[in-house]
Formats: C-alpha cells, sequence, structure tokens
C-alpha cells in the first residue's frame, strides 16, 4: 500500500522567534519512505535537525517577523495490515522491565499518575494482567470521553480529561497512557499520520492523530504494542512521527515567542492510482 503524507502549516510573527519542530517521519519507518520528505519553509530559512533524546527527528529554526509557512509531502509504503491484536501478551513484573521502559511508569506533565492512582486501581485492579488490562483501559477512556474538536484546549490533561469528560485523540491518549502507568504498564504517547483507510471517509478536516503503546511481553518477548483509546478498533495505514512521555515531548511546534497560527493543513490518504 502506498500513502501520501503532508501538511502545510503557517504562523504569523510580531518580532523573530527561535522555534523546534517535531514534523517528520519517525526514523523506524525510514526504511519504507517511498520519496524523501524535505521540510520547506517560506521565506526559506536556515533549517538545523536533530535527533532528541526519545529518538524522534526534529528541527530548528528561528522564524522572522511576519508570516513563515512550513510545508513538506511525501509517500510511504504501509503493509496495508491492521494494528496488531495479541491477547496473549503478557504484564511484566516491575523488577522484570528494562531499565529504558522504566521512565514510562512515571508520571509526566499531562500524565498525572499520583491523582489517578486509586481510581485505576479501583478500576481495573480485578482485571487480568497484560493485553486485556490494557484492553480495559482503552475501553474505559473511549467511554469516558466525548470527542470533539470544539473541547481541544493546550493545557488539558488526563486529570481534566476524566473529569471533563470530553476532548481531542491527545486526551484519550493521555488518559489511557496514565491509567497504565498505575497499573504498572510502561506506556509512551504516540504522534502521527492516520487516514481513513480501511474505513468510511469523514468529512472533518484532516488532522495528525494521537495514540499510545504499551509494553508487554509478548509471544517474542518483550515489545511495544499500539493501542488506540479514541478509535478503539484496529486501524490501518498509521505513520508514526514521534513517541514520548505525553504531548511535551512530541509537540508539533513549539515556539519560543508569540505566534499565531493561520493556516493548518494535513493530508493522508492511499494511493492508488
Amino acid at each position: 500500500m502506498r500513502i501520501r503524507c503532508g501538511f502545510r502549516i503557517a504562523y504569523d510573527f510580531s518580532q523573530p522567534v527561535p522555534m523546534l519542530l517535531a514534523l517528520s517521519s519517525h526514523p523506524s519507518r525510514e526504511q519504507d519512505l517511498l520519496t524523501k520528505p524535505v521540510l520547506t519553509t517560506s521565506p526559506e530559512l536556515e533549517v538545523n535537525a536533530y535527533t532528541d533524546d526519545f529518538g524522534n527527528v526534529c528541527h530548528r529554526v528561528v522564524a522572522p517577523q511576519g508570516r513563515v509557512e512550513l510545508a513538506t509531502e511525501f509517500d510511504i509504503y504501509d503493509s496495508g495490515l491492521p494494528d496488531a491484536v495479541v491477547p496473549e501478551a503478557k504484564q511484566f513484573d516491575v523488577h522484570d522491565l528494562p531499565n529504558g521502559a522504566l521512565v514510562y511508569l512515571l508520571g509526566s506533565r499531562y500524565c498525572e499518575t499520583d491523582k489517578l492512582s486509586n481510581i485505576a486501581w479501583s478500576l481495573f485492579g480485578g482485571t487480568e494482567p497484560g493485553w486485556a488490562r490494557v484492553q480495559s483501559i482503552c475501553d474505559f477512556a473511549h467511554e469516558r470521553i466525548t470527542f470533539g474538536y470544539h473541547h481541544a484546549r493546550p493545557d488539558k490533561s488526563a486529570w481534566d480529561g476524566y473529569n471533563e469528560r470530553q476532548g481531542v485523540c491527545r486526551d484519550y491518549a493521555h488518559l489511557a497512557v496514565t491509567l497504565c502507568r498505575c497499573m504498572n504498564i510502561p506506556a509512551r504517547y504516540c504522534t502521527g499520520y492516520l487516514g481513513d483507510i480501511g474505513i468510511p471517509p469523514s468529512d472533518a478536516p484532516m488532522d495528525f492523530s494521537a495514540w499510545f503503546e504499551a509494553y508487554l511481553d509478548g509471544p517474542d518477548g518483550g515489545r511495544w504494542y499500539t493501542f488506540d483509546a479514541r478509535h478503539n478498533f484496529p486501524r490501518i495505514g498509521r505513520v508514526l512521527m514521534a513517541r514520548g512521555r505525553d504531548a511535551t515531548d512530541v509537540a508539533l511546534v513549539t515556539s519560543f515567542g508569540p505566534a499565531w497560527l493561520s493556516i493548518f493543513e494535513v493530508t493522508t490518504f492511499e494511493v492508488t492510482e
């Protein structure tokens, strides 16, 4: 399957502003790229790439006063298979987890494990550890939160999403990630492209998507498995951009000064011709 992904984003600036961008496809998908993704800027700016501590490809720019447009487009190969479902995957005891997974048990900016721990154990303490427990958490988050773009708020945390019971895909992911961590299951936040592939097309404008990964002991040993509390069923055609503890680590654009979003367009679809 060939998938085309891209975006066109523009900001207006009243003064020069340094920016960090996490808008590239993830290095784990590099072997699948069919065309090279190139970040273009208008006006043309100096763009410096680096790899952050979570393994994501990021860029640094200094936006001048005025309007700056960012864009890219690329084609990528995808197997066309839905997200893996492995009900036999088991939960690790904490002392058996690899060192690199431990940070994904801890609370973070948008994932307040201290506030949700007692709630998590009361809800999921009786579930079967492993895949069934993570799926129960997804089911809960899916039912707990009502989706709506008008519910989006940049400072909304898992605790807020739990109490307000409304949000967007990142709020589903933050709540599920937090509940998993409370139950001693390492969970990390993911962002990327997810088009209407294998499902009826939506009238809503295309956007980037958020999901999460949980570390479980599968048939081939420990690995990260994809879960999506927003849609709550296996999807086709995910294209990962970045992973981290929560949305702070994978913010698409971080500006160190005043910035006003003026254009936001995302495309991702199967190329069939």
